[in-house]
């Protein structure tokens, strides 16, 4: 049970430190402007996405299996920008439309989403680590 609220303390930790940045390279008006609010907050998103499935699947397999799935579906997103009938426009219309689905198809999200996914990964075996040394000092 401890060793749980630890490691569920340090994913909220997590998730609030990748929203916060997100928000920040998507709004960022600094040089470079346009690589932080196109791709850098890619990056984020990717790394959000990893961070909030597994506070629903912890296993070892699931750090495995979570990046990959979500470079798969946000993969497929952006090929559904795509795409414009008018349910999906009038959902791009509302800025967490926007945000969640995007609204421009661009071939250079997807090394982005693949080096978020990466990245993701890596935190996620940074927390799954944090649950093991845990139960094993108990």
């Amino acid at each position: 049970m401890h060793r749980n609220l630890n490691q569920s303390l340090f994913i909220i930790l997590s998730l609030l430190i990748v929203v916060v940045m997100g928000f920040f390279f998507k709004y960022y008006t600094g040089p470079a402007y346009q690589w932080f609010n196109n791709y850098g907050a890619a990056v984020f998103y990717e790394i959000f996405w990893c961070l909030f499935a597994f506070w629903f699947a912890r296993s070892r397999a699931a750090v495995i299996q979570i990046p990959l799935w979500v470079f798969v579906i946000t993969c497929i997103l952006e090929f559904l920008q795509l795409w414009h009938p008018p349910l999906l426009e009038e959902i791009r219309a509302t800025l967490i439309g926007k945000l969640l689905l995007g609204t421009t198809f661009a071939w250079w999200d997807f090394p982005h989403y693949a080096l978020g996914c990466v990245l993701g990964w890596l935190w996620l075996r940074q927390l799954r680590g944090i649950g093991y040394a845990k139960k094993s000092q108990g």
